[in-house]
């Protein structure tokens, strides 16, 4: 019997906020050890709901030329800059933004997450394909233990996600056709990105980023070549579905 497509799949690249890790989560922690230390009074889930609220168009602005190349770690710091007066932390000395600002190198992972990234990393090469820069995404690996073969960002080609640059470089960089890398994301709008260029894809949905009462639309695309709860079923459907020709 001949060997579906996806056998030929050499490599996973991964979305990093929401897909690898509990972004939300992760900043209501870090504010809330915050108010601990500094005794303020913040609605942190509705202060980190802001922030990441501030993350598409900030890209967009760097996207359409309103402003210059700026890592992720620069955008962050113009979104909480922007937030300070609203949510009074006017207070916090420059050292202490900065250590806030870099709450997003912290992130927490998904339960599955170290796990099932340990059982895809015996059969495949997995990246990162983050809008991440790479230090923060280097930082993020060290400190949780995400085992990750490489670190792959849109800093390397100047451009963000959705940007077609980003998917095809990632490919080029691992010295693969576009075909061979299999996009791993919660987010379908990344998914048919890399889609249009060629990637396989795979939806693994985090039905909890946005919290308890996020509203988003978790449904699958009949597009998506393989969807799955969490990385461990993925890991199972790509090994019993689609086994690699090679193995």
């Amino acid at each position: 019997m001949p060997h579906s497509p996806l056998s030929q799949v050499s490599a996973l690249t991964f979305d990093v906020f929401g897909t690898v890790v509990d972004w939300r989560t992760s900043i209501i922690r870090e504010g809330q050890l915050l108010s601990l230390r500094k005794g303020i009074d913040v609605d942190w889930p509705r202060f980190a709901d802001a922030w990441r609220a501030g993350y598409a168009p900030a890209m967009q602005q760097v996207r359409s030329g309103e402003l210059p190349w700026l890592k992720i770690d620069q955008l962050h710091r113009r979104i909480l800059d922007g937030l300070l007066d609203e949510f009074g932390l006017r207070g916090l000395t420059e050292p202490e933004l900065d250590d806030l600002n870099c709450a997003w190198h912290r992130l927490i992972p998904w339960p599955d997450a170290v796990l099932g990234l340990h059982r895809l990393k015996a059969d495949y090469v997995i990246a990162t394909l983050s809008n991440g820069n790479v230090s923060l995404l280097t930082h993020m690996a060290k400190n949780t233990g995400l085992p990750w073969d490489c670190i792959l960002s849109a800093e390397l080609v100047g451009h963000y996600k959705p940007d077609a640059e980003v998917y095809l470089k990632a490919a080029d960089l691992l010295g693969l056709p576009p075909e061979q890398v299999m996009m791993v994301a919660a987010h379908k709008g990344d998914l048919h990105a890399a889609r249009a260029v060629g990637m396989r894809t795979a939806y693994v949905p985090r039905p909890l980023e946005y919290g308890p009462n996020g509203d988003a639309d978790l449904t699958p695309d009949p597009e998506f070549d393989v969807v799955a709860n969490d990385f461990i079923e993925l890991t199972q459907k790509l090994r019993s579905d689609f086994p690699k020709s090679n193995l």
